[in-house]
């Protein structure tokens, strides 16, 4: 049995493959009529349950060539290690999440983005991928080269075959100056126009039963890196972010009542960080405390109505929230099915703690993000179905289409994907 690290979808596949080489990816799809590539299982959605064969490239791995900035890679590299990798040449990617865990396809096909107004998500990096298609065979495609394949392919789902590899547009690789403090929450909406205009990368962390927020600011410098202590770094994120908020999850999930104090505590315990390193290492934070996860891309100008209603809705609850709001930005972007598709987005995640009580606070959240539009990250909870993602993206119908013709039988589908695609 196979299980998400959300532990929200699991699944017992017929058959594992673990192919090597395209020709082995090739014979996996064609093996069977129902294959699904499964990537690290970080997507909290059942987008990775593989009904028939699971696709493993856990043994595909690596940076195939690097020309100038542009890189590329197999596709079942991670986040990490591509990271990692691409510093020792140099290079960066010019934004990134704050999970590293996925893999390069994973990550794509779901849609993960980091934040900054003048960044977009990870897909807006790529200048070209190649796939196996649900034929066996192997296709390449970029802006100039099967231009209809490569719009839905950059945030495919997995549904239009299984990427191979993956060419991504990089940057010389720089130092981040990373700022972090507790803030009010009314003090930072009322400046976040101006702080997002003229910082790089800006997010915020909010506490919602109190109005204390964590304010992460990310701006490019010159100079050498100046980190974190090994010491410093591992009492802030394995001692405190981890090992301290995991306990008190775990108080909150045995003694409920205890939720909304000990959430509006760790509001107030809030301390600041300010340090330079290399991008990678700054962008990524550890997660080692188990949640689930929803998050909906709302239009930029609707941020501060979506607060307020789900500020609102949190006080209603029957139940505290133990883990914080958090809240990005990105670029619009010409990308089919990106979250960020034709306008400047906000990005609002709502958490919970693994085991605790979330499908009202959700529902009640999703209610709100749908009433402006609002967008689901593919890899993280929601219920919508594919007439209502229709309505959303303008461009829905030509995916079906281009879908329809590289896999006209559904051999990459999934339960997901017949709920979100139809």
């Amino acid at each position: 049995m196979w299980t998400n690290w959300a532990r929200t979808a699991s699944a017992t596949p017929h058959r594992v493959a673990r192919p090597t080489s395209i020709d082995g990816i090739a014979a996996a799809v064609t093996s069977a009529p129902a294959v699904r590539p499964r990537g690290s299982g970080h997507s909290f959605t059942d987008i990775a349950v593989a009904p028939g064969v699971a696709l493993d490239l856990d043994r595909w791995t690596g940076v195939v060539e690097v020309s100038g900035t542009l890189a590329t890679v197999r596709s079942g590299t991670t986040l990490r290690t591509l990271g990692a990798a691409l510093d020792t040449v140099g290079l960066a990617l010019e934004n990134l999440g704050d999970i590293d865990a996925q893999t390069v396809a994973g990550a794509l096909s779901t849609g993960t983005h980091g934040t900054g107004a003048r960044f977009g998500g990870l897909a807006t990096q790529v200048v070209a991928l190649e796939l196996v298609l649900a034929d066996g065979s192997h296709v390449r495609c970029s802006a100039a080269e099967n231009p209809a394949l490569f719009d839905a392919a950059r945030i495919g789902l997995g549904a239009l075959g299984v990427i191979t590899t993956v060419t991504l547009r990089c940057v010389p690789a720089f130092t981040l100056h990373a700022r972090e403090y507790p803030d009010r929450l009314d003090a930072v909406l009322d400046g976040f126009d101006h702080l997002t205009a003229t910082e790089d990368h800006v997010e915020f962390h909010w506490f919602p039963h109190g109005d204390r927020v964590l304010v992460k600011r990310n701006n490019r410098v010159d100079g050498p890196p100046a980190p974190l202590s090994a010491a410093r770094r591992f009492y802030e994120y394995e001692v405190v972010e981890n090992g301290a908020f995991g306990l008190i999850c775990g108080i909150a999930r045995h003694l409920p009542r205890t939720t909304r104090p000990l959430g509006r505590l760790c509001g107030v315990l809030l301390s600041g960080r300010d340090y330079r390193d290399v991008s990678h290492r700054v962008f990524v934070t550890p997660r080692r405390v188990r949640f689930v996860e929803s998050e909906y891309a709302v239009p930029r100008e609707s941020l501060h109505d979506v607060l307020r209603e789900l500020r609102t809705a949190v006080d209603r609850l029957d139940h505290g929230v133990i883990v914080p709001v958090e809240v990005r930005v990105a670029a619009g972007d010409d990308i089919w099915l990106s979250t960020a598709y034709g306008r400047d987005t906000a990005y609002v995640a709502v958490h919970q703690a693994l085991g605790m009580p979330y499908r009202r606070y959700f529902e009640a959240f999703a209610k709100i993000a749908g009433a402006v539009g609002g967008r689901p990250h593919w890899g993280k909870l929601h219920g919508l179905t594919a007439p209502d993602l229709r309505e959303r993206y303008p461009r829905f119908d030509d995916f079906r289409r281009v879908r329809a013709e590289v896999d006209p039988g559904g051999r990459f589908g999934n339960a997901y994907l017949d709920r979100v695609l139809g």
